[in-house]
């Protein structure tokens, strides 16, 4: 019971923060301008790490980008800058030219695991954003739109201990996508399902994107996912993270992973990788 209190209490503040700061609202819709950015973290023995250096980058609206680059290199550290998770040290993030200053239901976030609660059904689960932000009653209504939008109708009453792995991460698409935000970002969704159901969740995510016109921006290790799905590739270097190189994907959809340009573009994007992650791995992982 107190595990409960304490995650409806923090969403609470999250929804309130977003309902406040989303009163000042913008014509462009989910346009993300990263510039200068640097995020260090200072280790338990006192040793400064620097994740990110001087990170430069536009997202358009509507835009699916894709960050790789070698493993602990800070990927999932500006994911979280973007959602407002965690403050810059240095630089400036907006969406929409408003400060990324908190966590805000204008930018979903999914994780790699569903992070569903486990005492609430599916469609409590998908609802629980609605609830904290008090509108649930005003928008009850689209529970079951956006379970059926990611394959789930008729699972509403179910539990997560009773969903498949990819059933419960279409159950936390639903949650994100329910509050309508202007941006989507995706930490690994689909690294922990086998390669079937992943193939299966690629193509789901790209029918709800090219549905809702939503801005996507993913991490992942997997080069052919990020071809497969991303207008764009940014590549990232190691610790102290930039981006290496920014690669347009202008392959036609839908894309077949064996056509010649498709691997042509595989080999390019892996001799970037290696040339980015030429420094010996640490031992330490952001």
């Amino acid at each position: 019971m107190v595990v409960r209190d304490i995650a409806n209490k923090s969403a609470a503040k999250i929804a309130t923060m977003g309902e406040l700061s989303s009163q000042s609202g913008s014509a462009v819709q989910g346009e993300i301008l990263i510039r200068d950015v640097k995020k260090t973290f200072v280790q338990p023995s006192g040793e400064t790490i620097t994740a990110l250096s001087r990170v430069n980058t536009t997202i358009r609206p509507g835009e699916f980008v894709t960050l790789i680059g070698p493993s602990g290199c800070g990927k999932s550290t500006l994911l979280r800058l973007i959602a407002g998770l965690l403050q810059p040290d240095e630089g400036t993030l907006t969406l929409d030219e408003s400060p990324i200053q908190a966590p805000h239901f204008e930018r979903g976030l999914v994780f790699q695991d569903p992070t569903l609660f486990p005492w609430l059904t599916v469609e409590d689960n998908v609802a629980f954003g609605l609830k904290a932000r008090g509108i649930y009653k005003k928008k009850k209504g689209e529970v079951q739109t956006f379970l059926g939008l990611v394959g789930l109708g008729g699972f509403g009453k179910s539990y997560p201990h009773q969903l498949s792995g990819g059933m419960a991460q279409r159950a936390s698409l639903a949650r994100a996508l329910i509050n309508h935000p202007k941006v989507l970002l995706l930490d690994e969704p689909f690294g922990a399902l086998d390669a079937f159901t992943r193939m299966n969740m690629q193509e789901e995510l790209l029918r709800i994107w090219k549905e809702r016109g939503t801005t996507m921006v993913m991490v992942t290790h997997d080069v052919d996912e990020a071809i497969y799905l991303s207008d764009r590739i940014l590549v990232m270097t190691t610790r102290p993270a930039k981006i290496e190189t920014s690669i347009t994907v202008e392959l036609a959809r839908p894309r077949a992973r064996g056509n010649p340009e498709f691997l042509q573009l595989r080999s390019r994007i892996l001799e970037i990788l290696d040339f980015a992650g030429k420094v010996e791995e640490p031992a330490y992982y952001l």
